[in-house]
Order: structure tokens, then sequence, then C-alpha cells
């Protein structure tokens, strides 16, 4: 038997129903020689400095540098505690169980940075040792799916990706236990959060904020000059901007002096070429998001989420702006689609067929 692993249960009831998984049980499939079950997301995470003996906020115990680190299954808050999640433990006995009855398994947690480590976490916690491929698509549509299957990738070649997720991990955790810690007790009343990402990023919007509060308006003059060419109307202004609106005025009379005309005494001509955009990566598409339609980056998330699982667009957690070469020739089939939208028919009514940009294409790009 092998166990395939998936990140959420509809993905894994998508790979299920491809490999011939279609025997329900609590927490999984199986059939035709395979298991099929899933994370929930993070099932396990870094203990907290609780679980390393250390209780309530102590000067003397900072900084607190976990040396290993301790792994746990993940908590809820409760009443003024944190205790293991019922749901979360439920299903890593499942899990646990599934490995312990496979020869091998094939992670299918999502295809990045996050995705490996809540695979990798499970595994270490679990202290399992059996060998493990990577099923590593961007879709979640039926073609993707089983040419991921035709091509599993060894799992080691993804020691480095688990190692900028762990990473990732253990800097948020020294940095956020820390640095909270070490603030609330200066502060000496109440709690303050601090946090590697959080906490530069209200930085930046305090900063931000400041400027614009101390922001004085200066005030300055141009002159702007109305023309007609070979009966064409257009207007021009001056480039020099006067702090001294006398300086303006007087620049001003002088054109007039001269029959108000000026002479020309540079035409500069340039050509510009305007490559296509890339495609949307996350941070691109939220901040579009929060512009055109004002959603929030967690709304613009959730949205992309869903619609990835629902397989109408690519992976959505993502740095990169690429797709692979394999992916290119399903561009002309997904675009032609469009047409039957009355919202898409102007704009494709100016594609020129058969000269399609390839710019987004990159295999050594995609994450």
């Amino acid at each position: 038997m092998k166990t395939i692993i998936a990140e959420k249960p509809s993905v894994a009831r998508e790979i299920a129903g491809l490999v011939g998984a279609s025997d329900k049980k609590d927490g999984y499939l199986t059939g035709n020689g395979y298991f099929v079950t899933w994370a929930f997301g993070h099932l396990i995470g870094l203990g907290m400095p609780e679980d390393y003996g250390i209780s309530g906020f102590d000067k003397a115990s900072l900084p607190i540098l976990p040396n290993p680190f301790m792994l746990t299954v993940r908590k809820v808050k409760k009443d003024k505690g944190y205790q293991a999640d019922a749901g979360a433990l439920k299903q890593l006995k499942v899990i646990e169980k599934l490995f312990n009855q496979s020869e091998s398994l094939i992670v299918a947690t999502d295809a990045g940075r996050e995705g490996e480590l809540i695979f990798r976490y499970i595994y270490e916690y679990l202290k399992c040792r059996k060998p493990f491929e990577r099923l590593w698509i961007s879709s979640l549509t039926e073609k993707a799916i089983k040419q991921g299957f035709d091509n599993l990738k060894d799992g080691a070649a993804f020691d480095g990706l688990y190692q900028a997720a762990q990473g990732r991990s253990r800097a948020d955790w020294l940095v956020g236990i820390n640095a909270t810690q070490a603030l609330s007790i200066a502060a000496g009343n109440g709690i303050y959060s601090l946090g590697r990402v959080q906490t530069p990023t209200l930085a930046l919007i305090c900063k931000r904020y400041l400027d614009n509060k101390n922001f004085s308006v200066q005030k300055y003059w141009q002159i702007q000059l109305s023309h007609n060419k070979e009966q064409i109307d257009f207007k021009s202004i001056s480039a020099t901007k006067w702090q001294d609106k006398k300086l303006a005025d007087d620049t001003l009379k002088s054109i007039e002096r001269n029959g108000n005309t000026v002479t020309v005494t540079s035409v500069e001509n340039k050509n510009v070429t305007e490559q296509p955009p890339l495609l949307f990566d996350l941070t691109g598409l939220q901040k579009e998001a929060n512009k055109k339609l004002n959603l929030s980056a967690d709304k613009t998330l959730n949205i992309a989420q869903s619609l990835y699982e629902k397989k109408f667009i690519t992976y959505p957690r993502t740095g990169s702006k690429y797709i692979p070469e394999d992916m290119w020739g399903e561009i002309p089939n997904l675009v032609r689609a469009l047409q039957n939208r009355e919202t898409c028919k102007a704009a494709l009514a100016k594609i020129k067929w058969g000269r399609f940009n390839k710019r987004i294409v990159n295999d050594l790009r995609v994450t």
C-alpha cells in the first residue's frame, strides 16, 4: 500500500477519484492499493514556551532559544491557556496508522514552501522513516494530476524548500515570542504583540501616516500655453516650476511682449515598446484586488484558494509570475473559452492568434 497525503479533504477527494481510492473511511479514502488522507493545514507546529517548562512572562527567562525546537500538535486557546486541538489529534492518529501500514508515501500537499512544511513536520513528529515521493502540481485539473503522477519526484529534491520553510517558522517563533515578552515586561501593563513581519509592516504604516501628517503644501507656478497647428488644438506646460509667482508673471509678460510666441529649442521623439505584463503572483493579486475591488489580502487569498480547489486557476500561494513550458499548449484553448463571456469579447477581438507572446513561460522561475 501507498499513502497519499494532501493538504485538504477537497484535494484528497480529487486525487482519490483519479487513483481509484473510492472506499470512504473516517479520515481517509482507500482502494486500488492506495490510502488517501489529508492534513487539515498545519496539524503540527513549534511548541510554546510552556512546552519547555517556561510559564508566564519573566525577564530572567529571556531570551528563549530552544535547542532543539520541539514539535507539538496544533493547539487552540481554552480559557487562559492552550490545549491540543481534538480534531488535529484525531486526524494525526489516522495519518500515523496509514503511514505504519504503507511501504511508501506520496506527498500531495500544496506545491510551495508551506505545503512542504506541513508534511515534513508531520513526518518528523511521527518519527516516520518511510520513503516518500513528491507530487508537484500547480493545478487540480484531471490532466495536471495525471501528469504529476507520471512524473513523481524524489522527496529529497525538496529538502532545500523544507529548510527554507523551517527557517521561516523558527524565525517567526524566536522574534515573536521573545520580542512580545520583552516589550510586555518593559511596558509593565498588558501584552504587546510583536512579530518578524507584522512589526516592520506596522512601522511602514506609521511612517506613511507621520509623513502624511507632517506634509506641508508647497505652492509653485507653471505657464500653460495653447497652440494650434494644422487645425489641431493642443496645450503645453512649462517644465520650470517657479516658487515665486512674480518670476512666473515676469516670464509670461516676456512671452506676451514677444507676440505670444515661443521658440521650440529641441524635439525628442521616442519609440517605446511595452512588454505585456507577467502573470499575478500572490502579492500582486492582493494589491490589485485591494486597489480595484477594495478586498483585503485575506479575502483575496481565500477567494483565490477556493478558485484553485475548484480548478478555475493555478496554485495561488506563489511568488512566481511564470508558468512551465508544458502548460503553454493549454493557453490558446483557455483563451478561446473566454470568447463566450460578454465581458471578454472586446479584448479577445484584438488578439493576434498564432502570435502569442511567451514571456510568461520560464521553467527555471516557476516555484
